[in-house]
């Protein structure tokens, strides 16, 4: 019988660690696919961020480095300007990314820095306890907005690739999910995009991914998913903001 689907050669064989309905194993996955299918393991180095994903180089079969708070686009910049041969991509979280690391990645993206960068987005802070986030929707309760997020208190959420679209240095901005199958196809062919973008040296590129988080938002995994698409897509757009 022929095989037609198995692990990627760029995810070691061990399992998740993830909560059940936790959006990093898929997002994992596809980050891997991409990597094999462009034949690049070899090149490729990743940072991993401070949040759910911390343990990244457990799954990836691949070398990655952790880096402060927040920092991963910095990390990023300095491998990729000493070793300009490799592949360089940070895989972050909204309080990675969007909180702490906003100085970083705005500023990596202004400058056009040759790099990748994932960004996970699952609208609540996931390894401390559902705090809210940068990203948390207007009404999405949390631990620390157990009635709701509110405009006048706490702010609106960031949109964070519709932000570096405006940067002159930006080269390719994409959104995409993980609530369907169809989005799933999707935002793997954002990353294709984001990696041979890399590739032909033709500058900064950022891929943001909607992704559940079941544990925190107090839902079921099938629950979590109607709410992406529901709640979630109607206020982050999906599609491809820059190319």
């Amino acid at each position: 019988m022929r095989q037609i689907f198995s692990r990627p050669y760029s995810l070691k064989e061990v399992p998740f660690r993830y909560c059940p309905g936790c959006g990093h194993s898929i997002a994992h996955r596809l980050v891997a696919e991409c990597i094999d299918k462009l034949q690049i393991r070899e090149r490729v180095i990743g940072i991993a961020p401070v949040g759910c994903a911390v343990f990244a180089y457990d799954y990836f079969d691949f070398d990655v480095i952790e880096a402060a708070h927040g920092r991963p686009p910095a990390v990023a910049t300095g491998l990729k300007r000493v070793m300009p041969d490799r592949i360089i991509f940070s895989y972050q979280g909204d309080g990675d990314l969007a909180s702490i690391g906003m100085a970083e990645i705005i500023h990596a993206g202004a400058r056009g820095e040759n790099i990748t960068v994932i960004f996970i987005n699952n609208a609540t802070y996931g390894m401390t306890g559902g705090q809210m986030a940068p990203t948390t929707l207007i009404g999405q309760r949390t631990s620390t907005t157990p009635h709701g997020r509110d405009k006048v208190r706490h702010g609106y959420p960031i949109r964070v690739s519709e932000m570096l679209a405006t940067l002159d240095g930006t080269r390719f901005i994409a959104r995409g999910s993980i609530d369907s199958v169809g989005d799933i196809k999707k935002t793997k062919d954002y990353i294709i995009t984001a990696f041979r973008n890399q590739m032909d040296n033709k500058g900064f590129s950022f891929v943001e991914v909607l992704s559940p988080c079941p544990t925190d938002w107090g839902m079921s995994p099938s629950e979590a998913k109607r709410w992406m698409k529901e709640e979630m897509k109607n206020y982050f757009k999906t599609g491809i903001l820059k190319a």
